[in-house]
């Protein structure tokens, strides 16, 4: 027997990123009532709010869900780490806030892809909607309600890497957000007066106030309920009662790209031989929900620092507790910042029109979860690939909605993809040998000057890369039979009143940290639901270098393709 816990207009599963947005947008029409169901609880805590206290929520029972991935064959067979954010605002609320859009090439082959509507000048007003950028340029958002400011890059490492990169051939952008993605330049990130600015602070705060959406925290969703071939609502758990509530327009999964497929699949929608196993009905046989799960997986290239100028001299108790109480007092200093404050994207080789390879610089070397940090002055790159071919799964464990699902990327399990993470390696390895370094440079920390075959660096990569904690596409977009989700609609295909909202739906990873093309993706969701999309941008550049097919590295990215997309396409294709 379930209790009646009332009939709303949208249902919203998941106060992630994705579920805050919606519930803001949705509820801006206050003829509308929503509910919001959360499985954890409140982000009310200092360690969220304070930006670079970032590793300790990451590592938080309280904040994360603790999942790790099966074992991976090509990883030497480890379970990898994998924080999911658990609670107000999820992985918003305990990620690296590392503000990337991605490379405006990136929506083209969502585009091209079958994610049609989804390209460039279509999404670039919905992230200006999103943004509230400090000094930004035209390009840029200026009123939104996600605070996105510049780290003040007073550390001498974060230029010096910067101009390491100009040395080694490569182009230099002065905000990689707005018209040149390419090259190396300053960062940003998701920090406001001094504050993390999470989905659940940007967008929650403001729909609650509203009054017209619900939220309940600690609420288990089970599954989506149907009748008569559409949903009607979800069952879930809330204070050890089993619940249920009824939705009269939409239910929308936004759970997630690992909590999504799982509810879907406990629904009845899925793969119908795995539902079968697990005594589900089959509501509608779905190949590929819980499928195409893709990641960034990275590694850290570690150097000694010669000269003390990096971050360790604050990683003492006491040097700590300094950080700390100035951001108390003032939210300034290195207690307001993620770290991030320098990076580049590149190419790994020539013939790909835009980069493949992403480096987060940290003048400091120190695992990305805090917990291993070197017994010097140091500092390290995380470095990865954006778009590997490597492609795993999500499935249930049981039909119990207290099982987390099993999950494995199965990382490096392409071919292409070692290539790929050897030239990450090489191609770092020679941008630190750069002049600009010369005056901090010390012997290489990790993975050491020994390494050098690529039989040592493939036994690196198999033993220490990480995830990004960026998985996607298990619930994919697209106009083809098998897709889950029709990109015009958000609607699950196949059935009336359900739609997935969150980086499932993604074709493909962007060149870059998801939260933001996560966060533009449920604002445009948001008006497709509406039924009311902002018109295109006029001034929407897709910019490469000009000689991408024969030079792996340039700098001068001034093609522009706005007005020959479908070369772009062709080209993308073939890439892909």
């Amino acid at each position: 027997m379930k209790n009646d816990f009332g009939i709303y207009d949208y249902i919203i599963v998941g106060a992630g990123s994705a579920g805050c947005v919606l519930a803001n947008r949705l509820g801006e029409n206050p003829k509308n009532s929503i509910l919001l169901l959360e499985a954890g609880g409140s982000n009310n805590s200092i360690l969220i709010k304070k930006p670079s206290a970032l590793s300790i929520p990451m590592n938080t029972k309280r904040f994360n869900w603790g999942m790790v991935t099966e074992p991976e064959p090509g990883m030497n067979h480890r379970n990898v780490n994998l924080p999911r954010g658990k609670g107000l605002g999820g992985s918003s609320s305990i990620n690296g806030m590392c503000y990337v859009r991605g490379n405006p090439i990136d929506y083209e082959l969502w585009s091209a892809l079958g994610a049609k509507g989804w390209h460039w000048s279509n999404v670039l007003p919905y992230f200006q909607r999103l943004e509230n950028v400090e000094g930004g340029g035209p390009l840029r958002g200026f009123d939104g309600p996600i605070s996105v400011t510049r780290g003040a890059s007073k550390n001498v490492l974060y230029n010096a890497f910067v101009e390491a990169g100009r040395q080694a051939g490569y182009s230099v952008s002065s905000n990689m957000n707005e018209r040149q993605h390419e090259g190396f330049g300053p960062m940003e990130m998701t920090v406001g007066k001094g504050y993390r600015c999470s989905a659940a602070v940007g967008y929650l705060s403001q729909a609650i106030k509203r009054g017209n959406v619900r939220v309940i925290p600690h609420a288990v969703v089970n599954k989506v309920e149907f009748e008569s071939g559409r949903a009607a609502g979800v069952s879930f758990s809330y204070m050890d009662t089993k619940h249920f509530a009824r939705a009269s327009l939409d239910v929308i999964l936004s759970a997630g790209s690992i909590m999504s497929p799982a509810i879907l699949k406990r629904s009845g929608i899925g793969p119908k031989n795995e539902l079968k196993s697990h005594g589900i009905d089959v509501f509608l046989d779905r190949a590929e929900v819980g499928e195409n799960l893709m990641d960034h997986l990275e590694v850290n290239l570690q150097q000694e620092c010669t000269q003390p100028v990096s971050l360790f001299s604050h990683m003492s108790p006491w040097g700590k507790a300094k950080i700390g109480a100035r951001w108390i007092l003032t939210k300034d200093g290195l207690g307001a910042t993620n770290h991030f404050e320098s990076g580049g994207h590149i190419r790994s080789r020539a013939g790909l029109v835009y980069p493949d390879i992403q480096y987060h610089f940290l003048p400091l070397a120190i695992s990305y979860d805090g917990k291993n940090l070197a017994k010097g002055h140091g500092f390290q790159v995380h470095v990865g690939t954006k778009r590997a071919k490597s492609r795993g799964w999500v499935r249930l464990r049981s039909a119990n909605p207290n099982d987390l699902p099993s999950v494995q990327f199965n990382y490096m399990s392409h071919p292409d993809d070692w290539r790929d993470m050897r030239a990450c390696i090489r191609l770092s390895r020679e941008i630190f040998a750069q002049p600009a370094l010369d005056p901090y440079r010390g012997k290489e920390i990790s993975p050491g000057d020994s390494c050098q075959s690529n039989e040592c660096i493939d036994e690196f990569i198999a033993s220490k890369a990480e995830s990004a904690y960026h998985p996607c596409g298990t619930c994919r977009m697209g106009d083809d039979n098998t897709a889950v989700v029709n990109p015009a609609t958000m609607q699950v295909w196949g059935v009336k009143g359900l739609r997935v909202v969150d980086s499932s739906v993604m074709p493909q990873a962007t060149a870059g940290d998801l939260n933001a093309p996560t966060l533009m993706l449920a604002e445009r969701a948001s008006d497709l639901i509406r039924g009311d999309v902002l018109p295109s941008a006029p001034d929407a550049p897709l910019l490469a270098a000009h000689d991408w097919v024969t030079s792996q590295r340039s700098q001068s990215i001034t093609h522009d393709y706005s007005n020959d997309r479908e070369s772009l396409r062709k080209a993308l294709l073939a890439n892909h």
